[in-house]
């Protein structure tokens, strides 16, 4: 019965929708209707932001008209979201996309996309925000981003399509059971077995368990299990 719900509740995902020229967020935005009891699936996008936020307190940027900018209200979201809406963007950005544990999605190394949750769980909503790079070009990027940051290599024009796309895609990962779900991100992680630091520490990542965690082999011996935090691949 419960994935009855799931499936019938996710198929709404982008009805409705406010766009906006500009915003300083999406996410405020989106967390402000959210307040105000908008349902679940209500989606806001925006051509430009002024105030977009990533993961780590960092902000997102990415030139007019060129990136998708979307925050979309989730209601009783899933324990694993943030693995799920990786899943998603690098199952539109096509096979050869990786996931850097938690969520940053990579091509070529380079990373397409910012994902942040945030909200009130215990209220029963989150806002999921995505910044994705469609169309810009690299060159257009502030200089301490070139080196990093990668693009779908579209067109304006692929815009609404990309959307269309995303959304389906997301309602495919939000509707898998966890062991589906961690079995497709496995399938994609940039991780697995690379040499990796986080917090003063360094280890080799050995996979993702039951629970969304990345599992680290210490160079003393035994294993730890990280919830959350900034990881680092170490370069070789």
């Amino acid at each position: 019965m419960d994935e009855v719900r799931r499936a019938g509740a996710v198929a709404r995902l982008g009805r409705p929708r406010l766009h906006l020229r500009a915003t300083t967020s999406t996410n405020d935005r989106a967390r402000a209707l959210a307040q105000a009891g908008a349902p679940h699936g209500t989606l806001v996008t925006a051509a430009e932001q002024s105030a977009g936020r990533g993961r780590q307190g960092r902000t997102w940027s990415a030139p007019p008209g060129h990136a998708l900018l979307l925050s979309i209200v989730l209601r009783d979201p899933p324990t694993l979201l943030p693995l799920a809406a990786a899943l998603a963007v690098a199952g539109v950005a096509g096979s050869h996309a990786q996931i850097k544990w938690p969520n940053d999605v990579l091509v070529d190394g380079r990373k397409i996309a910012g994902i942040l949750a945030e909200g009130r769980p215990q209220d029963g909503w989150v806002v999921l925000g995505i910044g994705l790079n469609v169309a810009l070009r690299i060159q257009d990027l502030p200089p301490e981003l070139r080196d990093t940051a990668g693009t779908l290599g579209l067109t304006p024009a692929d815009l609404e399509p990309t959307l269309d796309r995303l959304l389906a895609a997301l309602e495919r990962a939000l509707a898998l059971d966890a062991p589906a779900l961690l079995d497709a991100y496995r399938d994609r992680d940039a991780l697995r077995d690379r040499e990796v630091s986080w917090a003063g520490s360094r280890g080799r990542a050995a996979g993702i368990d039951g629970e969304g965690r990345l599992i680290v082999e210490l160079p003393e011996g035994g294993r730890t299990a990280l919830n959350a935090g900034e990881v680092h691949l170490e370069r070789s």
